[in-house]
């Protein structure tokens, strides 16, 4: 078994086990076992719990960006990327959930998952083609992650299969970002009101010269 099967073998295990007994009785053995994989390379692999998500998060994204789409506006762009990375979450729904309601009690972990996403984030802005360097770089960063945070409360509640609430948040949050002057066109002036999923003011607006 090559490296990229045994991770994807034992995460697929993790979340799994997260979604029918809690993400804050799983432990890297314990997938390892259900999955019937060696503890040792297990170790190896994934020397935390917090390991396991990270990995996740980066399959997640390598998921999304494997077809990254080169027409249409840049508002179409990202949103197909994020209904993508939406699809990579479904896949394993149960233990992601289980995972979201274990964080407001373990915030060593929540805050390995917030910069986490902002990286994920800047990457989602990058192949949609909007530059991410400098000031305003970073406060599109922070936008597009106030727009995820939004898209992801729906996509909680959304029972449906073809996310039907999902799609009409992040398509809403996306549109109320695109009436930001210039966030996405890369226009002079930026100005986002909006939060973070924590509450986070995004802040007053930015110029970029």
């Amino acid at each position: 078994m090559d490296d990229t099967t045994f991770d994807d073998t034992l995460i697929a295990s993790a979340l799994a086990l997260a979604g029918t007994g809690g993400w804050r009785a799983v432990t890297v053995p314990s997938a390892a076992r259900a999955a019937g994989l060696p503890l040792a390379r297990a170790r190896q692999r994934f020397p935390s719990k917090a390991a396991i998500l990270l990995a996740f998060n980066r399959m997640a994204d390598q998921l999304t960006l494997e077809d990254t789409p080169e027409e249409g506006t840049v508002r179409d762009r990202l949103f197909g990327l994020l209904i993508r990375r939406f699809d990579a979450l479904q896949a394993q729904r149960e233990g992601i959930l289980a995972v979201a309601r274990s964080l407001p009690f373990d915030p060593c972990t929540a805050l390995l998952l917030l910069c986490a996403t902002r990286r994920s984030m800047r990457w989602m802005l990058q192949a949609a083609g909007v530059p991410t360097a400098g000031p305003l770089g970073e406060l599109r960063v922070r936008g597009l992650m106030a727009v995820w945070g939004w898209a992801m409360r729906a996509w909680e509640k959304d029972d449906s299969e073809d996310l039907t609430a999902t799609m009409a948040a992040l398509d809403n949050a996306l549109s109320r970002a695109e009436q930001a002057a210039g966030w996405l066109a890369g226009r002079g002036t930026v100005k986002v009101h909006a939060e973070t999923p924590n509450g986070e003011d995004l802040g007053e607006p930015a110029t970029e010269q």
